[in-house]
């Protein structure tokens, strides 16, 4: 995980809110595209940094691909950002 591009991908509002949205449940891209009034390609750019970041999974089921958080990298940047402060 490259933590510039962790941090780049959380630093957009979108991509916050897609990132709230699967911490309650994987969803489909049509899914996460519907609570957007953005193109389908857009959304599809802010999954691609999100995935690139490691943020989220993919798997295809049937015709469908899914989202969901990947929380290793969540942890791992929680951990770094409790480094920073020093010792308790």
């Amino acid at each position: 995980m490259a933590m510039s591009d962790t941090l780049k991908a959380i630093s957009d509002p979108i991509r916050r809110d897609i990132l709230e949205m699967l911490k309650v449940e994987r969803k489909s891209a049509g899914e996460i595209a519907e609570q957007f009034s953005l193109t389908k390609a857009t959304v599809s750019y802010h999954l691609s940094q999100l995935k690139k970041a490691d943020l989220i999974t993919e798997s295809k089921y049937k015709n469908f691909i899914y989202y969901e958080l990947n929380v290793s990298v969540f942890e791992e940047v929680l951990i770094w950002i409790q480094s920073l402060g020093g010792k308790s």
